[in-house]
C-alpha cells in the first residue's frame, strides 16, 4: 500500500509585500500531491510546522495521514498549524484524485456546476493607493473579464488607534476610493468593499450609512470577529441590510464549528471560508453544507496563490450556496507561470472547473525555485490586531 516518503514547505517570493506557501506531499511510489498554507509573514514558521508534521506522516498511508490533520481546538500550535493541516489534507486529496483518473470535484462529490462565477480583488495588485489609482485598477480587471470587483479602502484606520490617528480622515479617504470604483465600473457590475476589521461598532455604522450611496453588494468584515463583538456584528448586518447592503465575513473560520456558531448568531449573509485554514477540501465541505442549513450564502475567501486557487474552485463547484468565488488579481505574473496544466483561465467572469485528474495542474518546481522566500517588511503585513 502507498505510503507517505516525504511532505515538504515551498515558500515563492512573489512581490514585495507577498510570499506564497506551499506543501507537497509524496508517496513512496513518486507521486506528488499539492496544498497552500500561505500566511503572509509567517512563513519561518509554516516550515517548522509542515516539519513536525512531516515527521509525525512518514511511512503512513494516506487515510493514517489524512486523521493526523483534523481540526483540534485545543492544540497549542493555532492557525499556523491548522494551515499547514489543511494544506496537506489538499495534497492527500489531491493524490487520491489522481490515483483515480478523476478531477478532486468528482472524486468528493457531484458537481453542481462546470463553471465558477468570480470577483476580482484588486487590493494587492494596486501600488498607487489613491481614488484614482484604485479605479484604475477597477476598471483592468473588467477590461480583463470579470464583473465584480473587491477592494479594501481603509488604510491606516484601526479603531484602537482613534485617539492618536486622524481616523475621520482616513474614513474619508477610503469612502472616496470606493465612489472612485463605483463610478469607474458603472452601475451594471457589482462592488464589494473590505474592512479588514478596522472599526468599532459606531463608527462602522456611520461607515455603512456613508458608503450606501455606492451601492456595494457586500461589506466585509467592518469589526473584530471575536465572539464577544457577535452581537454588534448581528446589528451591524440588519443595518447593512436596511441599506440593501450584505454584510460578509468568516475568512479565519478554522472549522465548521465555528461556522455554526457565526451562523446560529445570525451574524452574516455570505460566510468566506478559505481552504487554506478552515480544514482543507473536508473542512470547506463541512462549512459548506452549515450554510445549506442556514441559507447563508457560501463565498471562498481566495487572494492568494494558485494551489489554494485550484483548489477552492473544485470546492465551489460542490458547494450549493455558492456566490462567487474570491480571485486576487493584477499582483503578479507568477500566478500562472508557477502552475503546469490546467490553469483554469476566466471566460465570461467565470473559471472553469478543471477536467484533468487532482487539482488539475501542479505546482512548477523549477519555477517556485527561480523565486525563493525573502522576508517581508512589517507594513507588508495588516497590523495583528486587526481580525
Amino acid at each position: 500500500m502507498p505510503a507517505i516518503a516525504a511532505i515538504e514547505p515551498i515558500v515563492v517570493h512573489v512581490s514585495p509585500k507577498t510570499n506564497w506557501t506551499f506543501v507537497a506531499v509524496t508517496r513512496n511510489d513518486g507521486a506528488t500531491g499539492w496544498g497552500e498554507c500561505s500566511l503572509n509573514g509567517w512563513e519561518p514558521l509554516l516550515a517548522a510546522a509542515t516539519e513536525m508534521l512531516a515527521q509525525r506522516c512518514v511511512g503512513r498511508t494516506l487515510d493514517e495521514t489524512v486523521r493526523l490533520t483534523r481540526y483540534l481546538p485545543h492544540a497549542p500550535g493555532g492557525v499556523v498549524v491548522q494551515a499547514v493541516k489543511s494544506a496537506v489534507e489538499q495534497a492527500v486529496t489531491d493524490l487520491r484524485a489522481r490515483a483515480s483518473g478523476v478531477p478532486v470535484s468528482v472524486l468528493l462529490g457531484r458537481a453542481l456546476r462546470t463553471s465558477i462565477p468570480a470577483y476580482a480583488n484588486i487590493n494587492r495588485g494596486v501600488n498607487e493607493r489613491s481614488a484614482s489609482g484604485f479605479a484604475d485598477a477597477a476598471n483592468r480587471a473588467i477590461a480583463a473579464g470579470y464583473r465584480a470587483v473587491k477592494l479594501a479602502p481603509f488604510d491606516g484606520v484601526i479603531a484602537q488607534d482613534a485617539l492618536t490617528t486622524p481616523i475621520d480622515s482616513l474614513i474619508r479617504a477610503g469612502l472616496d476610493r470606493v465612489y472612485a470604483v463605483r463610478e469607474a465600473i458603472g452601475g451594471e457590475h457589482r462592488l464589494l468593499v473590505d474592512c479588514h476589521w478596522r472599526f468599532d461598532e459606531a463608527r462602522a455604522q456611520a461607515m455603512l450609512r456613508d458608503v450606501a450611496g455606492a451601492a456595494p453588494y457586500w461589506i466585509e468584515c467592518p469589526v473584530s470577529e471575536y465572539s464577544s463583538q457577535f452581537p454588534a456584528i448581528a446589528r451591524l448586518r440588519g443595518v447593512a441590510n436596511s441599506l440593501g447592503m450584505r454584510l460578509a465575513g468568516g475568512e479565519w473560520l478554522l472549522s465548521s464549528e465555528q461556522a455554526e456558531a457565526m451562523c446560529a448568531a445570525n451574524l452574516y449573509d455570505v460566510l468566506m471560508p478559505d481552504i487554506k485554514y478552515a480544514g482543507g477540501f473536508a473542512g470547506m465541505l463541512q462549512i459548506a453544507k452549515v450554510c445549506e442549513r442556514y441559507d447563508v450564502a457560501f463565498s471562498p475567501h481566495n487572494p492568494t496563490g494558485p494551489i489554494a486557487h485550484l483548489a477552492s474552485i473544485h470546492v465551489s463547484a460542490l458547494a450549493s450556496r455558492l456566490v462567487w468565488l474570491e480571485h486576487q488579481w493584477g499582483e503578479s505574473e507568477l500566478f500562472y507561470d508557477l502552475l503546469g496544466g490546467d490553469v483554469a483561465p476566466l471566460r465570461n467572469g467565470e473559471f472553469a472547473v478543471p477536467q484533468a485528474s487532482g487539482l488539475g495542474a501542479v505546482l512548477e518546481r523549477t519555477v517556485a525555485a527561480a523565486h525563493p522566500f525573502m522576508a517581508l517588511p512589517v507594513e507588508a503585513n495588516l497590523d495583528e490586531r486587526l481580525g
